[in-house]
């Protein structure tokens, strides 16, 4: 069969992708990711053939848009005035490229980021659709953001957010639709995706949000973390530092543009000193190592095997993506989430409801409130919990093999199902 991936992102958005990728063409079927130009040669380096989906280096444009300052800003409606910019300009492009790609695919799935312009392909070429959701996405009670709210109130939330989505990028949406020869969406998609049948299948462990699946009651799989545990070339120099000390405290905070790497190694190193712990420090792929001051208990390295080297430390400090967090919560050690923007708060919340950690706004955390955070998470309580929570944990092999599994049935079945609009327009229940 021929299974069509189309995902926008940094890498953590790909991965995941990727990652069911490899296994669906182990299984002998036609892989074809749609990705980021400047995330082909990661794609192609796990052995999948990949095409360009856009013309902008995604990393880029996130250190150009409005995240940089994102932690600035108060004002939500400025906040979302510049966060959609960008999506609502890409739109055509990307249904543009994608389009000849899906041609002939027996199922198209789609990433986290532009899930409609895949929608409306697939629906275009009446092919079966999948998507993957890294935190849940779809009306539901359980979400924190990142205070708990009450289940209607959470519920009614998210579906207001996606109903001001549509409208905010209708314009563009119809104009893709009107070049696929399609009609206007009446409806935002994630409607208009249940109406078809779509599979929506939860990259995350159910564990993370108690009452989730019982209040889906099975309409979205779970299928836990995707992830490929790749190996780097700077692994044996890490192992060889870890092993040649007490167990460190990782900071990695992935993508994400906060400050300087200077000015992380100088407050971590110092925070670390404090509490007699040593300091394994990821930097970003944009960092500079200029400036940067030598600590005999801190080690910086560009890249770093999170499934490798997790398990051998104390504690992770990160910002909060789900992949990073689903490492901490595998490797069974506790996690400080310092987060940033998008789904990060409502990982910081499972953390801290999870009794495995903590959580704050990177923006807030000072030098001060690093050591107090770091001696909370290490305390007894905390490590024992989070060596229960990582032993109750999917393992990544279950992971992958239970989301092909889940697509080989989906292609097979054939037919995308009714109509986006459902019979008479009229729209199906969530």
């Amino acid at each position: 069969m021929k299974f069509v991936v189309a995902s926008y992102g940094t890498r953590g958005d790909i991965e995941p992708c990727a990652a069911v990728g490899v296994e669906l063409a182990r299984r002998g079927h036609d892989v074809r990711l749609a990705v980021p130009p400047n995330l082909i040669d990661f794609v192609e380096s796990a052995g999948l053939s990949a095409v360009a989906y856009g013309n902008r280096d995604s990393q880029k444009q996130l250190d150009e848009q409005f995240l940089h300052n994102a932690w600035k800003i108060q004002n939500p409606i400025k906040l979302l005035r510049e966060a959609m910019a960008p999506v609502t300009e890409g739109w055509a492009e990307l249904s543009a490229m994608l389009t000849p790609v899906a041609k002939d695919a027996d199922l198209l799935l789609t990433g986290q980021i532009y899930q409609e312009v895949v929608a409306n392909v697939a629906e275009h070429f009446d092919i079966p659709l999948a998507a993957l959701h890294f935190y849940p996405m779809r009306a539901n009670g359980e979400i924190a953001f990142p205070a708990r709210l009450p289940a209607p109130l959470v519920r009614s939330t998210i579906t207001a957010l996606d109903w001001l989505y549509w409208r905010m990028t209708k314009g563009v949406e119809d104009a893709q639709r009107r070049e696929l020869g399609l009609p206007k969406a009446s409806s935002p998609a994630p409607h208009r995706m249940t109406n078809r049948g779509s599979v929506e299948i939860q990259a995350y462990d159910e564990m993370c949000f108690p009452g989730l699946a019982a209040e889906w009651r099975g309409r979205r799989p779970f299928v836990g973390a995707l992830t490929m545990g790749l190996p780097t070339d700077a692994d044996d120099e890490v192992a060889a530092w870890v092993s040649a000390g007490t167990p460190p405290i990782y900071f990695g905070f992935g993508s994400m543009p906060v400050g300087t790497l200077a000015d992380r190694v100088a407050m971590i190193g110092a925070a670390c000193r404090q509490l007699g712990e040593r300091a394994l420090i990821c930097s970003g792929p944009r960092d500079s190592t200029d400036g940067i001051q030598l600590f005999d208990h801190v080690k910086v390295v560009p890249r770093v095997n999170h499934a490798a080297i997790f398990p051998a430390c104390r504690a992770v400090v990160h910002h909060g993506g789900a992949g990073t967090t689903a490492a901490g919560l595998r490797a069974g050690i506790p996690t400080l989430i310092l987060w940033v923007t998008s789904d990060q708060p409502i990982w910081a919340a499972q953390v801290k409801r999870l009794k495995v950690g903590r959580g704050r706004r990177f923006s807030s955390t000072t030098g001060e409130s690093l050591a107090t955070d770091l001696r909370a998470i290490l305390g007894p309580e905390c490590v024992a919990r989070a060596r229960d929570v990582g032993a109750r944990m999917t393992k990544p092999e279950a992971s992958i093999a239970a989301a092909a599994d889940l697509l080989e049935d989906t292609a097979q079945r054939g037919h995308a199902g009714p109509s986006a609009e459902g019979p008479s327009g009229r729209q199906r229940p969530v």
